[in-house]
Parts: structure tokens; C-alpha cells; sequence
């Protein structure tokens, strides 16, 4: 089973990008994050063209929105928190049956946080501080099992998972108080699937700004794309792949594609 997850900054606009990932790296399922697109205008019947008849999304005008788009029959969650109250689409999750059993899948987008990493003057930093909060105490009281989780959690928690660890420690993104909150939620039961194939001693990167007018040769990156998988997955596990090229595909996402294999057979 191939999983993918991309945080493609605007579901509309990069759908032919989309296709062109599904014609090369053919995943059984795909996770979305930033669509940006209220759900009576997602494109389900262009996706559906594309091979993807399973559809689970929610989304909203001009931000935020998640998607997981399946080749194999999905249900998804009932019992998913409208997290911090405020409605802003930014988590949903689905079961999928495959030969060894059912699997749950939960795709995130965590708020971005803003730039001062301060919560006492910056609203969306304390919200972001928050979600983490909200969701780790849900997962302590669901404890996950055969689970998934992936998506953009916009934290770069280890060393090299930033271009510069001393001159990002206080940057948003790579704070102590969101790598704390971000351990304390794969704590209640995952294991940090990327980093089982990249060994945290190497650079691993996700995403560009758009402000480096050269992405690559500066190759100022961060880590803010995850997978993660309980421990009764772990043995399945074949391989993460982060796909850096297409960062410098026409009109991009400032994040890249991350596919995971699975030795998994969907049912």
C-alpha cells in the first residue's frame, strides 16, 4: 500500500501538478493539506477521473483544508474534535481495510503559528500551542492503535530537520515549546516513520520558502511534513520517500510530496 501525503498549497490551482504525481508515483492513497477549497467546489469528479473514487474531504474558501483521496473503499471517522472550536478544517481521518486488518489514517494541517514565537502577543501562536495541547490530550484517551498519522504538523523538532539548528531555535517552527508539545503527541504512540529510514544524524527536508529566489543552492529547508505509525506497524513498514523534484516543477508547492510504502495490501 502507497501512501502519500503533500501539503499542495491550493488543491484548484496544482491539480494538474497532482496528476502528474499520481502518473508517476501511482499511490493507493493520497493525503492533502492547505486545499483551500470549500467543499461544494471541490474537484471530486476530476479526482475520481484520476482513479480516486474514495473521497474524504473538508475545506474552506482561500485556506486550511484537508483531503484523503482513496483507490480502495475508506470510511471515515465520526468522532473527529472540532478542534480549539474554531472550525477551520484542518483534520480529518479515515479506516481502510487491508489484509491484516483495518488501519486508521488521520491527516493533520497544524497551524502555522505566525512569526513572533511568543503567545502572549501573538494569537496564532497560542492557538497553534493550543491545537498541539487539544490533540495530545485526545489521543492519550483514544489510544492509537494500528494507526497513521500524516500531514504538514509545521514543526521541524530535530537538529536536522533545519538548514540551521543555532539560528532557527527561535524562529517559529523550530521553538522548544512546539518540539515539546510535538513529543508529548507522538508520545501517546507513534513512532516517527521517516526517521526510521533517515537517520536523524542527516539533513531531511520537506519544504522551501518561496522567498529563496534558489531553493536549491541555498538549500534552506525544514522538516514540516510527518509520518508516523504506531509501533504494531512498524514491521510493515517499506520505505518514506521524500520527492524533492518537484520542488522545482512549474508553479509548486513550497512543500514536496512524501510517499510511504506499506506492506500492506488494501482489501
Amino acid at each position: 500500500m502507497r501512501l502519500m501525503t503533500w501539503n499542495i498549497n491550493s488543491l484548484r490551482l496544482r491539480l494538474p501538478l497532482l496528476a502528474r504525481l499520481i502518473e508517476e508515483q501511482s499511490p493507493d492513497i493520497i493525503c492533502l493539506q492547505e486545499t483551500k477549497v470549500p467543499d461544494p467546489l471541490f474537484p471530486a469528479q476530476a479526482l475520481r477521473e484520476l482513479g480516486y473514487d474514495h473521497q474524504h474531504f473538508m475545506g474552506m474558501k482561500g485556506y486550511n483544508g484537508v483531503a484523503i483521496l482513496s483507490r480502495h473503499p475508506i470510511r471515515a471517522l465520526d468522532a473527529v474534535p472540532d478542534w480549539c472550536g474554531k472550525s477551520d478544517t484542518r483534520h480529518i481521518g479515515i479506516t481502510v481495510e487491508t489484509d491484516r486488518g483495518t488501519v486508521t489514517l488521520h491527516d493533520f494541517y497544524v497551524p502555522a503559528g505566525g512569526d513572533i514565537a511568543d503567545p502572549a502577543v501573538n494569537d496564532k501562536f497560542a492557538h497553534k500551542l493550543a491545537f498541539l495541547e487539544e490533540v495530545t490530550s485526545w489521543f492519550r484517551k483514544n489510544p492509537p492503535v494500528r494507526s497513521i498519522v500524516v500531514g504538514d504538523l509545521n514543526i521541524a523538532p530535530l537538529e536536522h530537520d533545519v538548514w540551521s539548528h543555532k539560528q532557527l531555535a527561535d524562529v517559529v517552527s523550530h521553538t522548544l515549546p512546539e518540539i515539546e508539545r510535538l513529543k508529548a503527541w507522538s508520545d501517546t504512540g507513534f513512532v516517527d516513520a521517516m526517521r526510521l529510514v533517515v537517520p536523524p544524524e542527516q539533513k531531511l527536508y520537506t519544504w522551501w520558502s518561496y522567498r529563496n529566489r534558489d531553493w536549491k543552492l541555498s538549500n534552506r529547508g525544514r522538516r514540516l511534513d510527518h509520518v508516523w505509525l504506531t509501533p504494531d506497524l512498524r514491521e510493515h513498514l517499506q520505505d518514506v520517500a521524500v520527492l524533492k523534484d518537484v520542488r522545482d516543477w512549474s508553479s509548486p508547492s513550497d512543500h514536496v510530496p512524501v510517499i510511504v510504502d506499506l506492506a500492506l495490501n488494501p482489501a
